[in-house]
């Protein structure tokens, strides 16, 4: 009984050894960072940012990761160039000191095999916040297109924009503000 332990302990730190980090590549072109807010109570606004950059790693085996992720502030979509300009200016985004937001990991959390959370720091206009992103959906598999080990998510957080030094028109236009970051990345 002794010896089957000790041969299922080596097993398992063998198989471990091998298990390693892989680094993805974030997908620009299926990486689409939304935030949604509501506007004097008549509807839920949804805008979105055109340029996204970063790297995931992740070790399922080891049940580890983390993320990086570079949202370019002055690529706001909200379907309207004016008022695109307007958020991107020193009331909000002030894009012409502050270009980049930024989300950097500190621990993901899994449920088996899989991340359920990203907890991070969060930095918008040169304030960084710590927030944890919900993974709402988590898939892993060999990009039939790039025939490569590719990984993609659905994640979400709820933040008060005032605390980022975006506070204008609260309480009219919402202070909580949803951020959801949709991903695809490539394996390196």
């Amino acid at each position: 009984m002794k010896k089957l332990a000790v041969v299922i302990a080596l097993a398992s730190l063998a198989s471990s050894a091998f298990a390693a980090p892989e680094t993805f590549n974030i997908d620009p072109a299926h990486t689409a960072p939304r935030f949604e807010y509501s506007h004097f109570g008549f509807s839920t606004q949804v805008h979105r940012f055109d340029k996204t950059s970063g790297r995931i790693v992740f070790d399922r085996e080891a049940q580890t990761g983390s993320v990086d992720v570079s949202i370019d502030a002055k690529s706001v979509n909200t379907g309207y160039a004016l008022f695109n300009e307007h958020i991107q200016g020193e009331d909000f985004f002030f894009t012409e000191k502050y270009p980049t937001i930024t989300f950097k990991s500190t621990n993901v959390k899994f449920k088996g095999n899989k991340p359920v959370a990203v907890e991070g720091d969060l930095t918008i206009k040169g304030v960084t916040k710590p927030v944890t992103l919900t993974v709402t959906s988590f898939h892993s598999m060999a990009h039939p297109i790039l025939k490569k080990d590719a990984i993609g998510a659905n994640a979400y957080t709820r933040i008060e924009r005032s605390e980022f030094g975006m506070g204008k028109y609260a309480p009219h236009v919402s202070d909580e503000v949803t951020l959801s970051i949709n991903v695809e990345a490539v394996k390196e």
